[in-house]
């Protein structure tokens, strides 16, 4: 079994890849959802994903992985744990990217990037910018999953260890709504109209 098969068939066995009508984080509707806090409750899981992104960047001289809070938090911990690099990360303060908690970085500091899913990019694009507007130098960005098989831009060279082309939809064009399918954001109780 190839390594993309062997992660989503992990996913699946975790009931953390899902079939319905999703909103995403990004506002967008999908059939399909990844859910990887679920993928990741195990710390053997994240520490053996972890590993699998570290080795795709073992002739970069990282030196310090970044994540986006909260959803690149446990896989960014763990790819820094297997390169035995520090970690940091970022997280939205008035809903703006920024570096807190008494985090500093050195001049030209080389930073791994590294998220869970990358659907659009957004967040690793925030995440970007403000590691680079405190000096670092951001050499790449890395995910367990690429929901956008390849198309999102986040400004840097990018690896993922599965890609996938999920479709997704904005609102007002889902195929779902229209057939009066209630979508249901993950991890939330409440059920959107």
């Amino acid at each position: 079994m190839d390594a993309e098969k062997r992660i989503l068939e992990m996913f699946r066995e975790r009931g953390a890849l899902l079939e319905g009508h999703f909103i995403l984080s990004s506002g967008r509707h999908s059939r399909e959802y990844l859910q990887c806090a679920k993928a990741l409750e195990f710390p053997a899981d994240a520490n053996a994903l972890g590993r699998e992104i570290a080795e795709l960047f073992v002739d970069q001289d990282i030196e310090t992985v970044a994540s986006p809070a909260i959803g690149g938090l446990v896989i960014g911990y763990a790819v820094a744990s297997a390169m035995n690099v520090r970690f940091l990360w970022t997280e939205r303060q008035n809903g703006e990217m920024t570096l807190r908690r008494g985090f500093e970085l050195k001049p030209k500091e080389r930073i791994l990037v590294v998220e869970d899913v990358i659907t659009t990019g957004g967040s690793t694009r925030e995440c970007i910018a403000e590691l680079e507007k405190h000096g670092a130098n951001v050499v790449a960005a890395a995910s367990i999953i690429d929901r956008s098989n390849g198309k999102a831009d986040v400004g840097v060279r990018r690896k993922a260890l599965v890609k996938m082309d999920v479709e997704s939809f904005s609102a007002d064009e889902c195929p779902m709504c229209a057939e009066g399918s209630p979508a249901v954001k993950p991890g939330s109780r409440t059920i959107a109209a």
